[in-house]
């Protein structure tokens, strides 16, 4: 499937996304394994990888004690519970009601104290109370956004100073990939030029439902407008890094392996699948 190239605004598109992550919700909780949280020692996987990069760039070595936003764009929970089983007080914020519904469920099943808080990531600076010490973001979160320096602006003014900001994600070379070739082929645009993909998708990446609400709308980011949005906000750049795993099998040929999903032996140098950056607020 080609998504289609379209002028829509923010509000429209917007409005699209949030019907269509509202419909996720119950294959998600179905699918995401949240039986595992019932071990009070669980982590998600991906908190389980990103805590040892975001705790040696954290001055106090350790989230512990430290108030943490985990993270924009939370979804159900998964990765806000983990982070505060590590040891933060954490909040966790998303712009869908029935995600936080299942988020505090899942937080009051397992006697997780947290925060929940309902806003559009690119307002959230005037809806979440106070500042922070870590706001965190990790794995499909910035292709939905259209205005990355809006973004940025609001991840500086809810830190403290000195305080950090982390995100692992998609790498934008991945995201230019064609996932059903038979070899790495580029096959959607690296550079975006204001303009989203729609796609009509009733499948999700997660289980086996569909969503009564299949048009969704991306905004493709190169690094250089991801590192750039963060720099321009004031924030310090203080680690990048690029990865061959994924979270997610992004494509049929990818075969699982230690940590995630990746490309076969002879392509994973090839190709980053994820980057991760940390800065810091002076």
């Amino acid at each position: 499937m080609t998504p289609r190239n379209v002028e829509i605004a923010w509000e429209a598109a917007r409005h699209a996304n949030q019907q269509n992550w509202d419909d996720r919700v119950p294959p998600h909780q179905a699918a995401y394994g949240l039986e595992a949280y019932d071990d009070p020692t669980y982590l998600s996987d991906v908190v389980r990888h990103d805590l040892p990069v975001l705790e040696s760039s954290l001055s106090s070595g350790s989230v512990s004690g430290l108030d943490v936003l985990c993270h924009l764009q939370c979804h159900i929970g998964t990765d806000t519970v983990s982070l505060a089983r590590a040891g933060a007080t954490v909040t966790g914020v998303d712009f869908s009601r029935p995600a936080l519904r299942a988020a505090a469920e899942l937080a009051n099943r397992t006697g997780t104290s947290a925060t929940w808080v309902e806003t559009d990531v690119l307002d959230a600076r005037n809806v979440v109370e106070g500042h922070f010490d870590v706001v965190y973001t990790s794995i499909g979160t910035i292709t939905w956004l259209a205005d990355l320096d809006r973004w940025a602006k609001q991840i500086a003014a809810l830190l403290r100073p000195g305080g950090t900001f982390f995100i692992r994600d998609g790498h934008p070379s991945l995201y230019a990939l064609d996932e059903e070739a038979t070899s790495l082929t580029i096959r959607y645009p690296y550079f975006g030029d204001g303009r989203a993909q729609q796609w009509d998708d009733a499948s999700t990446y997660a289980g086996d439902g569909t969503v009564a609400h299949p048009r969704t709308f991306e905004w493709p980011h190169p690094l250089s407008e991801i590192l750039g949005a963060l720099l321009h906000a004031g924030l310090r750049l203080l680690h990048f890094d690029e990865g061959r795993t994924l979270p997610w099998q992004f494509s049929p040929r990818m075969v699982e392996v230690d940590g995630g999903w990746a490309w076969p032996d002879s392509e994973r140098d090839l190709v980053p699948c994820t980057y991760t950056i940390v800065t810091r607020r002076d």
